[in-house]
């Protein structure tokens, strides 16, 4: 908040006849990969038809021949007797589920594109089920995701954090990256969303698909765009949704994401003000007093930090409270939800609600475990694309974004630092995908999207050789399925029929389909 034809090679460029550089043994390991049998179980949880299994890939793709990891893929059945195909989808993340993902399907897939597909997600390697990358401990990501990175006053300057509080940020960015190496160093080089892109072309070869249709939402579309771009003849159709600009840097993307946030964060703000519950200003309040009043709160918990009745002992300080405010950025459900832990937290000082909010946002489903989806997180974006490695440029990028954001600028920024860290030899180059021949491929950009700001799903549009742009006018992160009938018509009808519609369609959240 967010997932194959049999005897497929597994790297773009080879054809099936092998790399004419490889040898005998990296052939065989390839048809070996390529054929394996999915052999489907029933899930141990979920929807109740669902089944389950578990194929492997290499690690490293250059050494086919060498160590394997385990994929986990989960698989609804199509409820129709005509069926097309499988419809792979990913939530987005990096680190989010599409294994678990299979379980929204009746929310997040409409009912004539589940008749005609086996909805299929499954766990990109590093996350979940599959072999997952663990680094920091419960106690080390708590510590990591409570660092206190500013107010958005004065951060150009590295002295106004003062020396303790870059000497932790740096200490707790070092041994996040310190972490993942002790636990897992080649996992952690060989995690990047190129390598997930092949292991989905696996995975469409061995579902029997000729061609991959999909649907990726947020970090999703960067699958699905890097898998076009090296797969670009196995494209049937590719719903990139909430789009993610591969183009830019890892800095560039923190303060564009600023931008998206505060953008977010205005509507959320001027939503309250019309309730009777909001405790961020009375009715006819301007948006900019209420962000006023949540900032002056915000600065309150940095001084002295709220209650938390959960007994782990964690303080809520600005950091933790930031993080629970966040949660209302990435969707509209979720508003009241956040009214109510601000009410707590400002009328009563207790920041329970807020933390559990943050907690939601980053996995920690119980009191005293994380899902990986932070490590996940971190070192799919670390490998992704380039980042600085000098502390100074953290400190000015953390200024640019306080310029869009006061209020999480210096957070998103700061926050990238991890990056600076990270084994060079491990990060992707930096570039445009085009996806040069390959069919059709669908972006959705809704207007105020926080995590993913519009302007990226328009990059990303132009950017592929045969993309098209459908806008969502709304509020919340991604586009299908958010209540816009006239989205949801055009998306189904892509999916299920292959309809390309005018590029630059725009539809509004108040119109009907038809």
């Amino acid at each position: 908040m967010a997932a194959l034809l049999a005897g497929t090679v597994l790297v773009s460029g080879c054809t099936s006849g092998g790399d004419e550089d490889a040898t005998g043994d990296d052939n065989a390991a390839r048809v070996e990969v390529t054929e394996q049998e999915l052999a489907w179980e029933e899930c141990e949880t979920g929807l109740p038809d669902s089944e389950c299994a578990v194929f492997e890939v290499p690690l490293d793709y250059d050494e086919p021949g060498g160590e394997r990891i385990e994929i986990a893929v989960k698989r609804l059945p199509a409820t129709g007797d005509e069926v097309v195909g499988s419809l792979l989808v990913n939530p987005g993340g990096p680190g989010g589920s599409g294994h678990d993902f299979v379980d929204h399907a009746p929310y997040t897939v409409s009912e004539p594109v589940r008749e005609s597909f086996d909805v299929v997600g499954f766990d990109p390697r590093g996350v979940g089920r599959s072999t997952p990358l663990t680094c920091l401990d419960a106690e080390g990501i708590d510590a990591f995701l409570g660092t206190d990175y500013g107010d958005g006053e004065g951060a150009d300057d590295l002295a106004d954090l003062g020396p303790e509080g870059l000497a932790e940020i740096e200490a707790n960015s070092r041994a996040f990256v310190e972490a993942c190496e002790e636990n897992d160093p080649e996992l952690m080089r060989n995690i990047g969303t190129a390598d997930v892109a092949r292991d989905m072309d696996v995975l469409r070869g061995l579902l029997g698909d000729e061609e991959l249709t999909y649907l990726g939402a947020s970090y999703g579309t960067h699958i699905g765009a890097q898998y076009a771009e090296q797969f670009p003849d196995r494209v049937r159709a590719l719903v990139l949704d909430g789009a993610v600009d591969p183009s830019q840097d890892q800095l560039s993307v923190s303060v564009e994401q600023a931008t998206g946030f505060e953008t977010a964060l205005r509507s959320f703000v001027e939503d309250c003000l019309t309730r009777p519950d909001c405790p961020l200003g009375a009715r006819g309040s301007g948006v900019d007093e209420g962000i006023a009043a949540l900032d002056t709160f915000l600065e309150g918990a940095a001084d002295q930090p709220l209650t938390n009745s959960t007994g782990d002992g964690r303080e809520v300080n600005r950091a933790r409270a930031e993080l629970g405010v966040l949660a209302a950025l990435y969707t509209e459900n979720w508003w009241p939800r956040v009214r109510e832990a601000l009410t707590d937290a400002m009328e009563e000082g207790d920041g329970t609600g807020l933390l559990l909010l943050g907690d939601d946002l980053y996995g920690r489903g119980d009191l005293a475990e994380y899902e990986n989806s932070t490590a996940a997180l971190t070192a799919v974006n670390c490998s992704d694309s380039v980042a600085p490695r000098e502390v100074e440029a953290y400190a000015e990028a953390a200024a640019e974004a306080a310029e869009e954001s006061p209020m999480f600028g210096p957070m998103l920024a700061w926050g990238a630092l991890t990056c600076a860290f990270w084994p060079e030899e491990a990060v992707a180059p930096l570039g445009e995908l085009n996806a040069v021949g390959a069919d059709p491929i669908m972006v959705v950009g809704t207007t105020r999207d926080s995590a993913t700001p519009y302007a990226w799903s328009e990059a990303l549009a132009a950017q592929l050789e045969s993309g098209f742009l459908v806008t969502r006018d709304g509020d919340g992160h991604t586009g299908y399925r958010m209540g816009d009938a006239c989205v949801d018509t055009v998306v189904d009808e892509y999916l299920l029929e292959l309809t390309v519609p005018e590029d630059g369609l725009v539809c509004a959240s108040h119109l009907e389909a038809g």
